[in-house]
């Protein structure tokens, strides 16, 4: 057999498998029979074979559900990933007919065989694509998918730009979480990092068969050394990663834009990387069996051990990606343990034949990165669609594998069994306990020893009388004269008082005080002082009391010690459970958590993202496309396990604790330094890396001289528009060169004495006044002077006054202003000047005078005394500050009269600038909590308003409610994710995604489940990446006067309709 006829024949029998396995793993089915017959039927075309299994499976009565999910639990099918180069083929127990098994597949590696030779292209690659086709056309909603929304960059560069030290994101370019997050976890193995750097494309490229550029893994090798160095020495915060992208899609030969899957994405990208080391290491080492470093990194060897119809076997494969089931299993442990047995396995260790099946895997060779995929989707036939399992599962920071390997068989098996012993045991105790905590033959049950109080308590408790309902009539006369109380004085019903009793008063007096002694519980408030609050026994003497205390207190005491015991002897169990494999010996194999890749959503629709442990800082990063955060083992552990919200760990990333090499850094031979940025990148990629680098300056660099040209006009605008504003006047103006800088603020100095600029007037006018009161023959300079006290002391005490949120004084005076926010001397000091040069001051001789000191005091400030450019930013804060409230008031009045989606562009814009305000001081800007709030309950109320118009069916409608989610809501919700410590946005971002979720399982149009699957994804992108919205609302003008007014009126609105779930 020629070399060329073994890889095939590897190739083929590795896809026959898969081929198997993702029929099994889309259909449900489990019978291998079956699935060998689909195959062979289709000719390997598993749509076809989706379609006969289906057509068959509508023949035989549906399971109930309860039956359906019982059988999944139980249900143990698994398959492994096997590397080209594995040694044999793996051999499947379960049939019962060896030569059909064999046959089928005997015909399946011919088709196999053929297919390779004519296209080049591999069974897997066709198997990925027909099964995503397939699995999509069995779903109603028939997932016709148009290309996802890709979030826009910021047009500033400035916001793009990396941080020092920050790891470099990757730009979620259409439904590509997946690839980023798996490309994250790779590139932290700074092995892998390295091995992919320093990659040479082979010399004979071109000399290659045209197989192998069919399979452009070359090509993407050459994209992932590029990506690569990107994540290395980029100056941008994230980069993008389309060109490698665009060749994985092209391979998986669909024109559907899909959300792939995790493990059938990590395991292409594996075996492409696998064939571009193979071809490089048969370049190098020419007539030498070549070495992969891919396979010495990822793949690993297990000894299967088993027996067919009573004889024994022994087979070694390769394993890349290790699949586990989660359903029914508590922790990783628990999955491995199963996973590595199959079938009946007794007869394995007997020495007697047996008819019985079944096999043991002991690893034999471990990889040094060791990934387990964890099965979480399972396609529920009763419903005809795929789903997610959501269960908990733990796995632990730190694996020890030693009772996995075959060189610990022995020992292994022992321990098992012994556990097995233990278990059987616990369940024993277990059962023990439960009839003595939950003791009784009824439906209602209660703990032993309760029971045995409560008689305790009848016993002891006091007799009163002979009947229960003696006592409600102690008036009653002796018995022989006094009537029978009724019968219905026992059902609980009045007794007929127009007919008396024999031998009982006919008197209405004596009708009257009977009445008034029976106790009424519905009508009465209190309970009668001499009506007994619990049963007690009629007759019982001194000596039965004492016997049955003792009695009762005896055997509670020994019920009470029993449970104890019985708790106690569970506890030791469990612990010796867990500790069955701590001792030394077995703890020789540890194997660190390395990254963990999480998806959130159901099983057709959800998003992606990774947590990767840096060991250089010692903590989790957070990898979710552009966004890179810290993170905790909490958050991890909250997100990965399961249970939780929607999220759970889907595949495990662990590596060889004892091969410091996959994470170590590289220094340099010569010098011993640690090799960081560029220095880590060959000369090609460091050229590269530093032309694009320039690119980024470049682009920065533009974008500052736009952003000045753009000052400059403005500048020159307001300019422009003030001296054109300034009223003639006969005096001589003054010189261009001091004019600029003494033009007001636009809210201290309007084109006419309106509005603000009469509401400032008049104030500045009332200080002078008062000065002038107070000292009449003063000169223009020190009556200046005095007016400013005045009006500066007015002002500070509006700015000490404690005051409700509708009244805010900062709004009235820009000093205020200043001083809650504790600006400078010089600032607050021109800024009172300013107004006293108002050109439109008055028009007394007084006045005038006041206004030119002002002015030529303006004049002679030099520029070292007060810093302008410190000035300005004082100044555009507070316009930004009037901005904010503005569009906060706007917001607020429109979501009081439930104009939602007129409100949100405001709120949204409020709480940007009031955001940007309070991160230069607590009270640069409003209650952030207020507006957190609003903007918050304004997307809950449309997404309800659209979940709504979805619910009708309608095509108008329908289409309207989602281009609300599109174009509002889904673009805000990452403005809610940004900020993870705030728990309340979290929660409603959840709110609004379960609401959408929960159509998943429900009955619809074809039409409307199309749109659905459609949106799900963007709904559940959780990047926080911030989409570009429109421009911010244009802004109306408002007075001082108007805008403290309309705020006012709106802040109080908010105070009557507050709700006590606001929490403020």
């Amino acid at each position: 057999m020629t070399v060329e006829q073994n890889v095939l024949q590897q190739h083929s029998q590795k896809h026959q498998q898969t081929l198997l396995n993702q029929l099994r793993e889309v259909t449900g089915t489990t019978d291998v029979q079956l699935l060998q017959q689909a195959l062979q039927v289709s000719n390997g075309d598993l749509a076809e074979a989706v379609a006969f299994l289906t057509e068959k499976n509508a023949k035989v009565p549906q399971q109930d559900e309860a039956t359906y999910y019982q059988t999944a639990q139980i249900t143990n099918d698994r398959y492994i990933s096997v590397g080209s180069q594995a040694d044999t083929n793996v051999i499947d127990l379960t049939g019962d007919d060896k030569d059909d098994l064999q046959r089928a597949i005997a015909l399946s590696l011919e088709e196999s065989n053929r297919a390779f030779r004519e296209t080049g292209i591999t069974d897997e690659e066709q198997a990925i694509s027909r099964v995503l086709e397939a699995s999509i056309a069995e779903n109603k909603a028939s997932l016709k998918r148009t290309h996802t929304e890709v979030w826009s960059d910021s047009p500033n560069p400035h916001d793009r730009k990396r941080q020092e030290n920050c790891p470099v994101g990757l730009k979620n370019v259409g439904n590509t979480c997946w690839f980023s997050a798996v490309i994250q976890s790779l590139f932290n193995l700074l092995e892998f990092q390295r091995l992919v750097l320093n990659y040479s494309p082979p010399a004979r490229m071109q000399d290659l068969p045209r197989i192998q550029k069919e399979h452009r893994n070359l090509p993407f090798m050459q994209e992932l050394r590029h990506l690569f160095s990107l994540l290395v020495g980029s100056k941008r915060k994230y980069v993008d990663p389309s060109r490698a992208v665009e060749i994985l899609k092209d391979a998986f030969k669909s024109s559907e834009s899909q959300q792939q899957d995790v493990s059938e994405f990590t395991h292409k990208l594996l075996d492409w990387l696998e064939d571009a080391f193979q071809i490089k290491a048969e370049e190098d080492r020419e007539g030498e069996k070549p070495k992969n470093p891919m396979v010495d990194l990822f793949y690993g060897r297990f000894l299967a051990v088993g027996v067919l119809e009573g004889k024994k076997f022994e087979n070694t494969e390769m394993f890349g990606q290790y699949p586990l089931q989660v359903n029914g299993f508590k922790d990783l442990h628990e999955c491995l343990e199963a996973a590595m047995i199959e079938g009946e396995i007794e007869s394995l260790h007997s020495a007697e034949n047996s008819a019985k099946s079944g096999q043991e895997h002991w690893f034999t060779e471990l990889p040094p990165v060791l990934t387990f995929e964890l099965s979480r989707f399972e396609f529920n036939q009763t419903l005809g669609r795929p789903e997610k399992i959501h269960n908990k599962l733990e796995f632990p920071s730190m694996l020890y594998m030693d009772r996995y390997m075959d060189r610990n068989r022995d020992i292994t098996r022992i321990k098992r069994e012994e556990i097995r012993r233990l278990k059987e045991h616990l369940t024993v105790l277990q059962q023990r306990l439960e009839r003595y905590l939950s003791y009784g033959s009824g439906p209602k049950r209660f703990p032993l020893a309760d029971v045995l109080q409560y008689a305790m308590e009848f016993a002891s408790s006091k007799p009163v009388c002979t009947s229960p309902v003696e006592d409600i009539n102690k008036t009653a006369p002796p018995a022989g004269t006094t009537a029978h109380l009724p019968p219905s004085a026992c059902t609980g019903e009045q007794p007929d008082t127009s007919v008396p009793a024999e031998g009982s008063s006919s008197g209405p007096q004596a009708q009257q005080h009977q009445r008034v002694l029976i106790h009424k519980p519905f009508t009465q408030s209190r309970v009668p002082p001499d009506l007994p609050m619990h049963p007690a026994p009629r007759h019982i003497t001194e000596e039965e009391l004492r016997v049955l205390e003792g009695c009762l207190h005896r055997w509670r005491s020994e019920v009470e010690n029993d449970t104890r015991d019985l708790q106690a002897s569970i506890s030791r169990i469990h612990r010796t459970i867990e500790l069955m494999y701590s001792d030394k010996s077995m703890m020789q194999v540890p194997y660190r958590l390395h990254a963990v890749l999480v998806h959130e959503g159901q099983a057709n629709a959800g998003h992606y993202w990774a947590y990767i442990f840096d060991p250089h800082q010692q903590r989790w990063m957070k990898y979710n496309d552009i966004s890179v955060t810290k993170s905790s083992w909490e958050e991890l552990v909250r997100d990965s396990f399961g249970g939780y919200r929607n999220a759970s760990a889907y595949c495990l990333m662990y590596i060889d604790d004892k091969k410091p090499f996959l994470i170590e850094e590289e220094f340099d031979k010569e010098t011993g330094q640690m090799l960081s940025g560029l220095d880590k990148l060959p000369p090609d990629l460091k050229e590269y890396v530093e032309a694009d680098n320039k690119l980024f300056e470049r682009e920065m660099k533009e974008w500052d001289a736009l952003q000045a040209r753009k000052l400059q006009q403005e500048k020159l605008a307001l300019a422009a528009a003030s001296v054109a504003a300034q009223p003639m006047c006969t005096e001589p103006c003054p010189p261009d060169n001091t004019a600029a800088p003494q033009h007001d603020p636009e809210y201290m100095e309007q084109q006419s004495p309106t509005g603000d600029s009469k509401h400032l007037q008049d104030d500045t006018e009332r200080a002078i006044s008062k000065a002038a009161a107070e000292h009449d023959e003063k000169s223009p300079e020190a009556l200046l002077n005095t007016a400013m006290k005045v009006e500066y002391t007015r002002l500070l005490r509006f700015a000490q006054e404690d005051t409700p949120p509708e009244r805010d004084y900062r709004l009235q005076h820009v000093i205020v202003y200043l001083v809650h926010n504790q600006a400078p001397k010089k600032i607050v000091e021109r800024t009172l000047l300013m107004q006293f040069a108002d050109r439109n001051l008055g028009f007394d001789e007084r006045c005038k005078s006041i206004m030119k000191v002002a002015r030529a005091k303006l004049e002679l400030i030099e520029p070292d005394e007060v810093n302008m450019e410190e000035y300005e930013m004082w100044h555009q804060d507070y316009r930004k500050f009037r901005d904010t409230t503005v569009l906060l008031l706007i917001g607020l009045e429109l979501f009081l009269k439930k104009s939602y989606v007129e409100a949100l562009m405001y709120l949204i814009y409020a709480y940007q600038y009031n955001k940007e305000l309070l991160a230069k001081g607590p009270y640069r800007g409003h209650d952030e909590e207020l507006i957190t709030h609003y903007r918050r309950e304004c997307l809950l109320k449309l997404n309800e308003h659209a979940a709504v118009l979805f619910e009708t069916g309608e095509e108008i409608e329908v289409n309207a409610g989602l281009s609300i989610m599109n174009e509002l809501v889904v673009a805000c919700i990452p403005l809610l994710l940004v900020d993870e410590m705030e728990e309340k946005d979290m929660v409603a971002v959840e709110d609004m995604r379960n609401r959408w979720c929960s159509y998943l399982g429900q009955e619809m149009e074809p039409n409307l489940q199309e749109k659905l699957t459609d949106f799900l994804p963007k709904l559940l992108d959780c990047s926080t990446e911030i989409k570009s919205f429109h421009d911010p609302p244009k802004l109306p003008s408002y007075s001082t006067l108007e805008l403290c007014e309309r705020y006012g009126q709106v802040m109080t609105s908010l105070t009557l309709n507050r709700t006590p779930a606001d929490g403020r």
